[in-house]
């Protein structure tokens, strides 16, 4: 699994460093899950940010604009609609083996976890091409996809031309 520090040595120091659990508990209360560990850190060094002006990622707590929760609410409905359903290879929701939303771009691509199977199967990500029908499952964890698209690796997001001197983030309004 990528670790922190790997991401940090592309992306930049963190700046949000969150350390207030209560509203990731409130949020996995609600969904009836536990997101993964490298989700949640990263999550919570970053906070709520845009990289390489093309992939969001939102944090849970209550106070900032740009809500995790909010977001997710929000595109387990779109996703769970019949004529959206048919694009996803399995359900959107917080069961084993369905896809709960968690990150978007602004290229059209949504980003979701995989709901393992068992407590003892690791998590991947799946990433769905919102103007096509096209998704691809990588066999890898939330941080190991990330850090693959920090490196320019093809992940289904292209980043190359958005940021063309490396990695950077900022934080959204």
């Amino acid at each position: 699994m990528a670790t922190l520090p790997e991401i940090t040595a592309l992306l930049g120091e963190p700046r949000f460093n969150w350390s207030d659990p209560a509203p990731w508990i409130e949020l996995e209360q609600e969904l009836g899950i536990e997101f993964p560990a490298d989700f949640r850190e990263i999550v919570d060094a970053y906070g709520s940010i845009e990289i390489n002006r093309q992939l969001y990622l939102t944090h849970p707590a209550g106070h900032l604009l740009h809500s995790l929760g909010e977001d997710i609410r929000g595109d387990l409905e779109l996703w769970r609609e019949e004529d959206m359903a048919e694009f996803l290879p399995s359900p959107a929701g917080a069961n084993p083996g369905e896809l709960m939303p968690v990150a978007s771009a602004t290229t059209g691509e949504a980003i979701f976890l995989r709901i393992p199977d068992n407590p003892s199967s690791p998590w991947r990500v799946v990433v769905q091409e919102f103007d096509s029908p096209a998704w691809t499952l990588y066999e890898m964890t939330f941080s190991e996809w990330l850090l693959a698209y920090l490196k320019g690796r093809d992940v289904t997001l292209r980043a190359r031309n958005l940021a063309p001197d490396g990695p950077v983030y900022e934080f959204l309004p």
